[in-house]
C-alpha cells in the first residue's frame, strides 16, 4: 500500500502479469530479456494490435488482458534532426502515449507502474552531476523541449495518481542509451547508434574521413540498455516515491572521446572531421545516481565492453540498411 507518498513494503514481482508497453523498442526489449529470468507472465501488444494514443483501444485492452505490473517504455524517440523538425510528433504522442497507459492502469487496479522518462527533462545549464531536485528549475535545452516537455508531464501525471489515488506508480529517468535494438536511422537516431553506423558506412566506402555534428566538446553519459532494465526491476521492487529517480552510469566522455572510441571498435581508420556549424545540445549532462547507488544498485557493462557487443549486433542485424546523416544528442 501507498502511505502518503513511499510505500509501506518492499513489492513482490512472483507470479503477476506484467506487461512491457513498447516491447518491440531499445527498452522495452531489454526488458523482455531482463524478466524472462523472473517469475511472471510477460504481456505484449504490437503497434498492430493496440495503438497507444488512442484512449479507448488502451483502456478496452487493460481491462481485458488485467495487467498486475506496468513498464511504460512506449515512446517518440530521437536525435536533434528528429526533435526539432518533427516539434509536434514527439509532444503529442508521448502526452497521449502516456496519460491513456496511466490514467488506464489507475482504472484497472494495476498494482505497480513504471514511467520511463530521460535525463533531458532537466534544465539545460543544470547543476552537474544533476540531481533529481533539479527538475524545473531552468529552462530547458531548446534542441529537445518537445519530448521533454511530455517526458515532464508524465512524471506529473505520476505524482497526481499517487497524491489523489494512492497508487503505486514511479518514475525513472535514465540517461542517454545504447545497445542491442538501437536505432541506427541516421535521420532520426541519437549520437551513439549514428555514430556507429557513420564509421561503419565510412569504412566500407574506404572513405578518408567521416563528419560528426557540433564541436565535439559536450560531455555525455551513456548507459547500457540491459543494465537500465535490471535497473528498472530493481526499482520495481524496491522503489516507492513520488520524486522521480535517475539511472545511470556515472561516467561522462566528450563526444569527440566517443567518436574516437566507436571508430577503433568499428576498425575504421580515417579522420574525424567535426561540423561547428551544427548544434553541440546541453554542453554537458550527467546524472546524480547516488539515491539508486544508495539503494544498492550499480551498473556491470562498461562503455568498451558495450560498445563492442553493440557493434556485433547491429553487423548481424542492420549492417545492411540505407545510410543518412549524424547528429549529436
Amino acid at each position: 500500500m501507498v502511505n502518503g507518498n513511499k510505500a509501506t513494503a518492499a513489492y513482490n514481482l512472483s507470479d503477476k502479469r506484467v506487461w512491457v508497453a513498447g516491447h518491440r523498442g531499445l527498452v522495452g526489449s531489454a526488458l523482455l530479456r531482463r524478466l524472462s529470468r523472473e517469475n511472471v507472465e510477460l504481456l505484449t501488444a504490437g503497434k498492430n494490435v493496440l495503438d497507444l494514443r488512442r484512449q479507448q483501444d488502451v483502456e478496452d485492452w487493460v481491462k481485458r488482458e488485467k495487467p498486475e505490473v506496468v513498464f511504460v517504455a512506449a515512446a517518440k524517440v530521437g536525435g536533434i534532426r528528429a526533435n526539432s523538425t518533427r516539434p509536434a510528433d514527439f509532444i503529442y504522442d508521448n502526452l497521449m502515449i502516456e496519460a491513456n497507459v496511466i490514467h488506464a492502469a489507475f482504472r484497472y487496479g494495476v498494482e505497480k507502474l513504471v514511467l520511463l522518462g530521460s535525463t533531458c527533462i532537466y534544465p539545460k545549464l543544470a547543476p552537474q552531476p544533476i540531481p533529481e531536485e533539479a527538475l524545473l528549475t531552468g529552462p530547458l535545452e531548446a534542441t529537445n523541449e518537445w519530448y521533454a516537455v511530455a517526458k515532464i508531464a508524465g512524471i506529473k501525471l505520476v505524482q497526481a495518481y499517487r497524491r489523489q489515488h494512492g497508487c503505486d506508480f514511479i518514475s525513472a529517468q535514465p540517461t542517454n542509451l545504447y545497445g542491442p535494438g538501437d536505432n541506427f536511422d541516421l535521420e532520426t537516431s541519437h549520437v551513439l547508434p549514428a555514430l556507429m553506423r557513420k564509421a561503419h558506412d565510412a569504412k566500407r566506402e574506404g572513405a578518408s574521413a567521416m563528419s560528426v555534428w557540433g564541436t565535439g566538446t559536450p560531455l555525455r553519459e551513456f548507459l547500457h540498455v540491459d543494465d537500465l532494465a535490471d535497473a528498472l526491476v530493481f526499482l520495481t521492487r524496491n522503489f516507492s516515491d513520488e520524486a522521480p529517480i535517475n539511472v545511470g552510469s556515472g561516467a561522462e566522455i566528450s563526444i569527440r572521446g566517443l567518436a574516437n572510441a566507436i571508430r577503433d571498435v568499428v576498425g575504421y581508420q580515417g579522420d574525424l572531421i567535426f561540423d561547428a556549424s551544427k548544434p553541440d545540445g546541453t554542453p554537458r549532462k550527467l546524472a546524480d545516481i547516488s539515491k539508486l547507488e544508495g539503494m544498492g544498485w550499480r551498473p556491470r557493462i562498461g562503455l568498451g565492453e558495450g560498445l563492442a557487443s553493440t557493434y556485433d549486433w547491429f553487423l548481424a542485424n542492420v549492417a545492411n540498411e540505407a545510410t543518412g546523416t549524424v547528429a549529436s544528442a
